[in-house]
């Protein structure tokens, strides 16, 4: 008598899509602050190892769907904040002293520091005694930071080592801002 060989069925694996759907509920929970970060790697790693639906259920059973109209005020009140930290931007920076970029020609850079030896003096507490220096170099202007202790930076962003700088960028100095103008 011949029997049919009998093979355990299992149910069909998560697809890929499914996967990213619990992920992105995830990820709404941490902006919206539901999740910390450490809870939402957690969470992920069993996302990523879950092998049946009721797995992902429970993962993102305690997370709200998302609704259409919050997700539209979320984005709303994003668009606005990020309107008026460009417009604050904007304004401090037409209000900013000019520093003029020197003569290209000149053979020695610029140094900017409290020292009195420096060709640009900042008597300011947060400015270090040498504290960077602008040279032209290759045809691009080349500010380089020198070590100092409360650092220099270019359109808000910290210089490490060097920056190419151009008319119109912010730098600062510690605490002291300006505004680089060409002569």
């Amino acid at each position: 008598m011949t029997s049919t060989p009998e093979f355990p069925t299992y149910s069909a694996r998560l697809s890929d899509a499914d996967r990213e759907k619990a992920l992105k509920v995830l990820r709404d929970g941490v902006e919206l602050g539901r999740l910390s970060h450490d809870t939402f790697i957690r969470r992920m790693e069993l996302v990523l190892a879950a092998r049946q639906p009721h797995e992902l259920v429970a993962l993102t059973a305690d997370l709200p769907s998302e609704k259409r109209w919050s997700r539209l005020v979320f984005g709303s009140v994003s668009a606005i904040s990020g309107f008026t930290v460009r417009l604050r931007r904007a304004w401090q920076a037409e209000r900013l002293p000019k520093l003029l970029l020197p003569n290209p020609g000149h053979p020695y850079p610029l140094r900017i520091g409290r020292d009195p030896a420096n060709g640009l003096r900042l008597s300011h507490e947060t400015v270090s005694r040498v504290h960077a220096e602008l040279r032209h170099q290759g045809g691009l202007w080349v500010l380089r930071d020198l070590g100092s202790t409360n650092g220099t930076t270019v359109n808000g962003r910290r210089v490490i080592g060097a920056a190419v700088v151009r008319d119109g960028d912010q730098v600062s100095f510690g605490t002291m801002a300006f505004r680089l103008a060409a002569e």
